[in-house]
């Protein structure tokens, strides 16, 4: 991962782990259940910027290195490499 994407990551989910630190204090005080399934709603749209920004860094580095190169092997181990991630991230 580049540098800038590094510390934007970095960045991100130090955020969320705080925000988990509050879920975590919300239900050890037993706090009004909509409350908690909101924060744990922002939770889960935090971590989708992270993979977000880890994507972009990939696709435009190692995939866009890949299709650069020329070599047409890495070019298709990449292809299937994003193929199965992104079904992954979609489930």
């Amino acid at each position: 991962m580049h540098e800038a994407a590094r510390q934007k990551v970095t960045q991100r989910l130090k955020r969320i782990e705080g925000q988990v630190g509050g879920l975590l204090r919300m239900v050890d005080d037993n706090r009004y259940c909509i409350d908690m399934l909101t924060q744990i709603s922002a939770v889960r749209a935090a971590l989708q910027k992270v993979e977000e920004e880890i994507l972009r860094d990939h696709l435009s580095h190692c995939v866009a290195d890949a299709f650069t190169s020329g070599n047409v092997t890495d070019q298709r181990h990449k292809v299937e490499e994003l193929v199965q991630t992104l079904g992954r991230m979609t489930r």
